[in-house]
């Protein structure tokens, strides 16, 4: 342990390390993460939209991913301007309340998006495995119920996380080797016992990232067995297609939680760890809209009828 003694300077501050260890490719980077950071906004902004305006995708598929949209928007925008401001002055510093706001919102919109994620997957086996129930289980009523039950789960999850942390005292270095506040980084700065945070993350890690994967993965296994035992096979091309778009996003973003979370024996270790948040706070969420966008021919459908709409 630390030795305090009376005298020692207690944090207000931190210094988000960023990508200081590459001071050349500051230019490239801020370009990188200026333009990934738009892409995100207005490709989430364009679905959110698109879904709301469209009777045509008033279903339970889309009202889902409307909250998918919204979430990516919390997550990169909770995590990006600062990226930005960073990487265009010399040093980035932040304030002990913005470093536990930042680490709420990150927390709340990632627990999120893992857990409609599999709500998304469930929608998906209902509506292939089980098609003639389909619309009566899936009420407008029990898909409100389902978004804001992963909405209020997730922030009382992230409440946790951020009141374990904000308990704790930081008094020996304050430099965060990451480009944002993120529970490993911190703890590590931390002079007093963290027992408790890493018993909470494990239990968060067993419920967000197995327990949700198996379930999302379950889902699947019905949904292939099912289209298989399709006798048509454009019944079989249809369906699958549905579900390619959600399969690609669900593949991403666990691929890059996976790359950041379960981590070897040797424990943290900083630029896989960035490589890692840069996948699943910036990059999923840019490919999120497109990859539902581009695969998908009713919304390819419902965004061109609003296009030719505006402009008449």
């Amino acid at each position: 342990g630390t030795d305090i003694s009376s005298n020692q300077t207690v944090v207000t501050e931190f210094v988000l390390q960023g990508f200081s260890e590459h001071p050349g490719q500051r230019l490239p980077l801020f370009g990188c993460f200026f333009f990934l950071y738009t892409v995100a906004l207005a490709g989430n902004a364009v679905i959110i939209a698109v879904v709301s305006y469209s009777a045509s995708l008033h279903s339970p598929m889309y009202f889902f991913l409307c909250n998918l949209a919204t979430m990516d928007i919390v997550c990169t925008s909770s995590v990006l301007p600062k990226v930005l401001a960073g990487l265009a002055s010399e040093e980035n510093t932040i304030s002990f309340p913005g470093c536990m706001a930042q680490l709420f919102f990150l927390l709340w919109s990632l627990s999120s998006e893992l857990l409609l994620l599999t709500v998304m997957a469930y929608d998906r086996y209902e509506a292939i495995c089980h098609p003639l129930h389909y619309s009566s289980k899936m009420s407008p009523w029990l898909c409100r119920s389902l978004a804001l039950g992963v909405w209020v789960v997730c922030a009382l999850n992230a409440s946790v996380h951020t009141g374990l942390m904000m308990r704790l005292s930081f008094c020996s270095s304050n430099v965060v080797t990451h480009f944002f506040c993120e529970i490993p980084p911190l703890l590590m700065l931390s002079c007093s016992p963290t027992l408790m945070n890493s018993i909470m993350t494990v239990l968060a890690d067993a419920f967000y990232g197995v327990l949700n994967f198996l379930l999302t993965l379950a889902s699947y296994g019905c949904i292939i067995a099912s289209i298989l035992r399709m006798r048509s096979a454009t019944g079989r091309r249809r369906a699958f297609s549905t579900c390619s778009s959600h399969l690609l996003v669900v593949s991403v973003y666990y691929s890059a939680v996976f790359c950041a979370y379960i981590s070897p024996a040797s424990g943290y270790g900083p630029e896989r760890s960035k490589v890692s948040g840069v996948l699943y706070t910036t990059l999923s969420p840019t490919l999120n809209p497109i990859i539902y966008s581009l695969r998908n021919t009713e919304v390819k459908h419902a965004l061109k009828r609003l296009i030719l709409h505006s402009r008449r």
